[in-house]
């Protein structure tokens, strides 16, 4: 998978909807802003969380937003690898799954 031209692909098509549905839109990127800014948790394990939950419910394109954020948050390899890693123990073999795809986000987004 070329997780760049994804993600890219997915930001228009829901670029797109939220001219069709700008509420719909709104609310949800107001949901995502309010959620995801540092609080007693950091920004960034925040993503970690959000990001095994995309791996959890085997969901490609959060993988992919969730590593391309938490990347720009400063996230090691290793911290994506533990965060992944409890995804898989909470989420079982669909889940190990998905770890690929992860770590293939994470290798050419990074780069």
């Amino acid at each position: 998978m070329d997780w760049k031209t994804t993600l890219a692909e997915t930001s228009a098509h829901l670029d797109s909807f939220r001219v069709l549905h700008p509420d719909a839109g709104k609310g949800f990127t107001a949901l995502h802003h309010g959620t995801m800014k540092a609080g007693a948790l950091t920004a960034k394990e925040k993503e970690f969380i959000a990001l095994a939950i995309g791996v959890s419910s085997r969901c490609a394109d959060c993988i992919g937003f969730h590593v391309r954020a938490a990347i720009r948050l400063g996230a090691t390899r290793e911290e994506v690898v533990e965060a992944v890693g409890v995804a898989v123990m909470m989420g079982g073999g669909p889940a190990y799954m998905y770890v690929a795809k992860a770590m293939e986000a994470f290798d050419q987004l990074s780069a």
